[in-house]
């Protein structure tokens, strides 16, 4: 995916800041995404052809470089580091959603919806052992109630190199362990739809999606956690993500975000209710009919 961090000087070993310095002209780089691909585009065309002047305007790295962040920094956890420790200390969050570039698209796509204690911690490109590597210091320290993962595009893109289904699996339960015991509840979401990676334009990703998103819903209704499911009001008939709310088909843009946003407050108050609940409870008869019924009105716009 988009949007990795350009490399900085290196720091070697245990050493007390590993972190490289603020860059101050990393905000006016990314200016232009927030248009690109926030804004509804007029075709495939013209979104690709605004995103190919936005990549050739950055700096060019030095042979090597972004393979030497990467050894630097393989999980990223500078990125949010400085975020984290300027967070008030107190009252928990409300949720913490962890995730690759579409959760952290979302925080340009609907500013608004991280407030009232909702932190976005996603980071494009990254695949579910980089979101495990730093999911102590991006989810558990920040004392979160609910955590939202949603994993898996990148894996299915080998952004990181070869794996399997198991070692998927593996680093989802791993991220679910360490939030239930530090007393975190769960949501789930699905992997959300796409017919094509453009980074990957060999792959058809849509039966891979099937697969770990039956998976993972599997493991959410067999352990009492939350899940959702972003297909219901995000994809087309064809399996894809509908044309009209996202520019690369694999982002949503601010449309598709508003349509994901009533399902993530619905998972994140449902999270909270069974958290709350006595132990073993499960919902009313009448909560359930009403996340069955959100799930129709999902499809509804479809």
């Amino acid at each position: 995916m988009l949007f990795r961090s350009l490399a900085q000087a290196p720091a070697r070993g245990i050493v007390e800041s590993p972190c490289p310095p603020p860059d101050p002209a990393a905000a006016a780089r990314l200016a232009p995404v927030d248009e690109i691909f926030m804004t509804p585009a007029a075709s495939p065309e013209a979104f690709q052809k605004a995103f190919e002047a936005w990549q050739a305007s950055l700096p060019k790295p030095a042979p090597g470089e972004a393979e030497a962040a990467r050894a630097r920094d393989w999980p990223q956890l500078c990125r949010y580091k400085a975020d984290n420790a300027a967070l008030p200390k107190g009252e928990r969050p409300r949720a913490v959603l962890m995730g690759d570039s579409i959760t952290d698209n979302w925080v340009r796509g609907d500013a608004a919806f991280f407030t009232n204690g909702v932190i976005g911690r996603g980071i494009g490109g990254q695949t579910s052992p980089q979101m495990l590597a730093r999911f102590r210091q991006d989810v558990v320290a920040l004392r979160p109630r609910v955590v939202h993962i949603m994993a898996g595009t990148n894996d299915i893109a080998g952004n990181t190199g070869p794996t399997t289904v198991a070692d998927f699996q593996s680093n989802i339960l791993a991220m679910i362990d360490l939030a239930r015991a530090n007393d975190i509840a769960v949501v789930l979401a699905g992997i959300p739809p796409s017919r094509k990676f453009s980074w990957r334009p060999d792959l058809d990703p849509r039966p891979q999606i099937a697969q770990l998103n039956a998976w993972l819903r599997n493991v959410a209704f067999n352990n009492g956690y939350v899940w959702v499911d972003y297909s219901t009001v995000l994809a087309d008939a064809d399996g894809g993500l509908r044309a009209n709310l996202s520019n690369d088909g694999v982002h949503p843009n601010r449309v598709g975000y508003a349509r994901m946003r009533p399902l993530t407050e619905r998972a994140i108050t449902e999270a909270l209710e069974r958290a709350t609940a006595s132990a073993g409870a499960r919902p009313s008869v009448t909560r359930r009919e009403d996340l069955f019924a959100s799930v129709e009105i999902g499809r509804a716009h479809v």
